[in-house]
């Protein structure tokens, strides 16, 4: 049994619903999910960095609990601190994990989709967001600054994180056939892991011809590939179609 410790903002209700969807598929591994939750119901800059303060309190509650993987679930939270902050944050949660003389894999939603992309050979790619437009831009220089080339993008202006649990999949998919995506080499359809997307993706795949992802589907692949797990999930889109383990960069 592989344990899965989550970190999630308070008002998040996806990634404890999607995150065992698809890893529960997995053929041959199994899972539990133990999460530890930082107070946050609007998505702005002040709230995310008050939520961010209380990484380390969640960081300590899940080595408590011995987990063999941390997902760091909120990826605008650490991309609206500025380029390359998934690096630090990840180092900073490992040190903190290593003082307790553990070593976790480590994930982190805002590194999960950057990776995801570069396993997809993506660098040219289109996002939909639930974000308020300010938030948004964030997220399209954060990715940028990463070496990708975002050739158009969507933000929903929703602004309440409860309120983004329940955007309906028409309206996720109605964003991204407003999109340019001549060009693109990937489609992230949920650059959120509060936004559901998880039952969009075969479709979308179907519907656009292109790979197609979020970041719950880019964090499941990465959870697996910290575990050294198979890369094998049915119905969840190229990024976790039957592969061997891809090493970790």
């Amino acid at each position: 049994m592989n344990r899965i410790g989550l970190v999630v903002p308070s008002s998040n209700v996806t990634v404890e619903t999607e995150m065992p969807a698809l890893l529960t598929r997995h053929p041959s591994a199994s899972f539990s999910f133990h999460a530890s939750r930082m107070r946050m119901h609007r998505v702005s800059a002040e709230e995310l960095a008050a939520m961010n303060a209380q990484r380390e309190r969640c960081v300590d509650e899940l080595a408590d609990a011995g987990v063999d993987a941390v997902l760091y679930a909120c990826l605008v939270a650490i991309m609206a601190q500025g380029p390359g902050e998934h690096r630090r944050v990840e180092e900073l949660v490992r040190a903190q994990t290593a003082a307790r003389g553990q070593d976790p894999a480590l994930v982190s939603s805002a590194g999960a989709l950057v990776d995801a992309l570069a396993a997809l050979s993506a660098r040219r790619i289109a996002l939909v967001t639930p974000y308020v437009r300010p938030l948004a831009e964030q997220v399209v220089a954060y990715l940028e600054a990463e070496g990708l080339e975002v050739v158009d993008w969507a933000a929903l202006e929703v602004a309440d994180n409860a309120e983004v649990g329940c955007i309906p999949g028409d309206r996720v998919l109605a964003a991204a056939r407003g999109l340019d995506l001549g060009g693109a080499d990937a489609l992230v359809i949920s650059a959120c892991v509060q936004m559901p997307s998880l039952p969009l993706i075969p479709r979308a795949e179907e519907e656009f011809g292109l790979p197609v992802l979020s970041a719950a589907t880019a964090g499941a692949f990465c959870l697996l590939r910290g575990l050294g797990l198979p890369i094998e999930l049915p119905d969840a889109g190229a990024l976790l179609r039957t592969r061997s383990t891809v090493p970790a960069r």
